[in-house]
């Protein structure tokens, strides 16, 4: 069974073409480091909500758009090695690839899949 990795981020508007760059290279490491996809959703239909919603949980501002990623890895074994190494990877170093958002309002988290559907895969 497969194991995600799911943030949600906001990322100011102007910076969509510098996130989206940011997004391919870091892409690029976790698939070289075993991940076996990698999402990352501009925002285009986030409602708000009446007593939560995306906007809130990340702090949003009005010149930021939600984004909503995620990475699929095999197993969790695979997600805890990959992850370790793309850290150490020089290409995810801030001084070379910085993030174009604000990290401390990113929430992120691990979670193990109960239901999983789709084609074969």
């Amino acid at each position: 069974m497969s194991y995600i990795d799911g943030f949600v981020l906001a990322v100011p508007t102007a910076n969509k073409q510098k996130f989206t760059e940011h997004a391919s290279t870091s892409a690029a490491v976790l698939l070289e480091c075993g991940a076996s996809r990698v999402f990352e959703c501009w925002g285009d239909e986030v409602p708000e909500g009446k007593q939560t919603d995306f906007q809130r949980a990340v702090q949003a501002k009005d010149d930021e758009t939600v984004v909503f990623s995620w990475v699929e890895w095999p197993d969790k074994v695979t997600r805890d090695a990959g992850m370790q190494k793309m850290m150490k990877d020089p290409r995810m170093d801030p001084k070379w690839n910085p993030m174009p958002f604000d990290g401390m309002r990113m929430i992120f988290g691990g979670f193990v899949p109960v239901v999983e559907r789709g084609p074969a895969r």
